[in-house]
């Protein structure tokens, strides 16, 4: 579906990429559509180059030409930016902020106002493969959310939640593309150890990832059932579902995703605090 209008991005790093780059290849946006700011003169060209947008260094001409405007800069330098752009976004502008952990308040407090969607994609967005959750501020409509999911549909799977879930999005999906390279990596240290070569190791580790996801969301059935298919009685894969078990990587994990959504909780705090 075409999204009509200006889209402005705050921030030119590899999320905006990956959302330029989805938008453009989807036909959700012509590349006439989109200008980006970027204060580094060989990212601006090699972003214009690639695909034809609008690039510059001022923040504030995004700003005020966006119907639509993504931040996409770290969290860390997000109030900087506000203070920077708030005389500059239009009123009637739809703000979608990717700034990890910064509650959709603190936007609004620095553009009083303004309609805001809050977005946790991940990094998977970056080949067409993200999982988003967007939730909406204060002010935002059920069209501001609609708008704003047919911006992630493009890179990917994208949900609508109340922020108060954020966190917790953070703590499995967000972070949890570094968990499954984690275990990735011992998948293949594991098939080095018992004869594979790391290459054949981590292509077959990489792809029985893949392959078992895409049988769980294809065939919609659960995942105990699905692990029943692949374990015969006395066969190994039980052999080895034993030793995981003993392991406790079952608890470690659901122990990860509670201490990153904790984390999560801590941030956003700090950032309330100080704004």
């Amino acid at each position: 579906m075409h999204i009509d209008g200006k889209v402005g991005f705050v921030g030119a790093g590899n999320m905006a990429e990956a959302l330029v780059k989805g938008l453009i290849s989807g036909g959700a946006v012509a590349a006439g559509q989109i200008v980006a700011s970027e204060p580094r003169a060989e990212r601006r060209a090699e972003l214009a180059q690639a695909y034809g947008i609008a690039t510059t260094s001022d923040n504030g001409a995004v700003a005020s030409s966006a119907d639509i405007l993504v931040l996409a800069v770290k969290p860390q330098i997000l109030g900087k930016v506000l203070f920077e752009i708030a005389p500059s976004v239009g009123e009637h502008a739809l703000v979608v902020s990717v700034a990890a952990g910064v509650p959709a308040a603190y936007i609004e407090k620095a553009l009083p106002g303004r309609r805001v969607v809050r977005a946790m994609p991940n990094t998977p967005a970056l080949v067409g493969s993200g999982a988003t959750v967007i939730a909406a501020g204060e002010h935002a409509t059920e069209d501001d959310l609609a708008a704003a999911k047919r911006i992630f549909d493009q890179v990917g799977m994208t949900l609508v939640m109340e922020e108060s879930a954020l966190d917790a999005v953070t703590g499995l999906s967000g972070s949890g593309p570094a968990y499954v390279f984690l275990i990735i990596e011992a998948l293949s240290d594991a098939g080095v150890k018992v004869g594979l070569s790391r290459y054949h190791a981590q292509a077959l580790a990489a792809h029985t990832l893949l392959g078992a996801a895409r049988l769980l969301i294809e065939t919609k059935e659960h995942p105990g059932r699905l692990k029943d298919m692949v374990t015969s009685p006395g066969g190994t894969a039980i052999a080895g579902l034993h030793t995981l078990e003993a392991g406790g990587l079952r608890t470690t994990l659901i122990n990860a995703v509670e201490a990153a959504t904790q984390r999560s909780r801590e941030l956003g705090d700090a950032i309330l605090q100080k704004g």
